[in-house]
């Protein structure tokens, strides 16, 4: 993961080594490094709290140092551990397993979803596509136009159906069918509206009426590229959707990956999965400790 992670993570990446290596010639005392360290941390959208809080673990980490490397080392460390350095993978051993994908318009879910479709596929799993946006004829085409090419089962209702009527029948067809994965992909919601995530929670009670145990994962596609604002959302879809992680998506054309560590360390909320392009193959597992080490890389 880490050459591509590296590679994908340049903007952030680029701009966050700036910084430092001007620190590392600069020869200024310790906290002066830490002042410039934390406007670094906040100009990666790494956020006021998280960065107050990595910048005092770091003080107190190097107290009888006055070195630019052991104050690089200290902040490297704080933040793997404020990412969970043993992030959970996805739990898909019920047969069928279901993952509910939730989220703003345009924040990625079907792309991210289709993504992780080839995944499964590629392990050689059977997978089907559960196109419960029925309140845009093109996000189901969209997601119609990714089953053919992925070759996977498309289960969708009419335009302006119930989408839980959707996700109840994508059920039975995934059991009827004895397929080993079923990928729910909801309609883009407003987080601020308090009827429409109601409705997400209408999706997982059918879902888990007819299936217990289910969805299995209810993920939370975020677009990195808006920074604090993806942190705004994922506080409030926590309160309602019951979500079990992250995927980040877009990973790669931000300049402001930081967002990774504010979400972690707010919410507690597992970073699962990372779109790092557009093509199928890229989304990678995530984990904090090679997220770190492209960012300093």
């Amino acid at each position: 993961m880490l050459g591509n992670l590296r590679d994908k993570l340049a903007k952030t990446r680029l701009a966050f080594k700036r910084r430092l290596d001007g620190l590392v010639k600069s020869g200024k005392p310790r906290e002066e490094i830490l002042e410039e360290l934390a406007e670094a941390l906040i100009l990666a959208d790494v956020g006021v709290a998280a960065t107050e809080k990595s910048i005092a673990a770091v003080r107190a980490a190097t107290l009888k140092t006055d070195g630019f490397e052991a104050v690089c080392d200290a902040l490297k460390t704080d933040l793997a551990a404020r990412l969970g350095r043993e992030t959970p993978g996805l739990r898909l051993d019920a047969s069928p397993a279901v993952v509910m994908a939730v989220g703003v318009n345009g924040g990625g879910k079907t792309t991210s979803l289709a993504k992780l479709a080839r995944r499964f596929k590629n392990e050689g799993r059977t997978v089907g596509l559960a196109a419960a946006d029925t309140f845009r004829a093109a996000a189901q085409e969209q997601l119609a136009v990714w089953g053919r090419r992925l070759d996977c089962p498309v289960i969708q209702g009419r335009p302006g159906a119930d989408p839980a009527s959707v996700a109840f029948d994508a059920v039975q067809y995934a059991k009827a069918h004895r397929l080993d994965l079923l990928l729910v992909d909801t309609a883009g919601r407003i987080h601020t509206n308090a009827n429409l995530m109601q409705e997400l929670d209408k999706i997982r009670r059918v879902i888990g009426r007819e299936l217990p145990g289910a969805p299995h994962e209810t993920l939370l596609v975020l677009d990195a590229s808006i920074g604090q604002n993806a942190l705004v959302q994922a506080r409030e879809f926590l309160k309602v959707s019951g979500l079990t992680g992250i995927m980040l998506a877009k990973l790669d054309g931000t300049a402001k990956g930081g967002i990774v560590v504010a979400i972690a360390d707010e919410l507690g909320l597992p970073i699962k999965l990372v779109g790092t392009g557009e093509g199928e193959e890229d989304l990678l597992d995530f984990s904090a400790v090679e997220f770190v080490d492209a960012l300093f890389a």
